[in-house]
């Protein structure tokens, strides 16, 4: 197993890793080596996020372009005065 030093480890970094380590009853290594292994998911997560805001942002939701209550009005081909369903002003129906 390979046992990588850090050099340089800005102080504030080592006090958080250690106060972490001690919060969760490991070593120092230890805590390192759990939060290195947490990376991947974080990065995913990340990921998934950024993917989720794109997609937001290049499409309109589709709430906003269509309402539901006139759309079952019009299949069910009863967008008239006997549509009961609609009860809001500037109604279709």
């Amino acid at each position: 197993m390979s046992s990588p030093q850090i050099r340089k480890l800005p102080d504030d970094v080592y006090r958080a890793l250690a106060k972490r380590a001690e919060r969760e009853g490991r070593s120092l290594a230890q805590q390192a080596i759990a939060e290195l292994r947490q990376l991947p998911l974080v990065q995913a997560r990340d990921r998934r996020r950024r993917v989720l805001e794109r997609v937001r942002r290049r499409s309109p939701r589709s709430a906003d372009l269509f309402d539901p209550i006139d759309l079952i009005c019009e299949d069910r081909d009863a967008c008239s005065i006997s549509c009961s369903m609609r009860q809001r002003p500037g109604s279709f129906c």
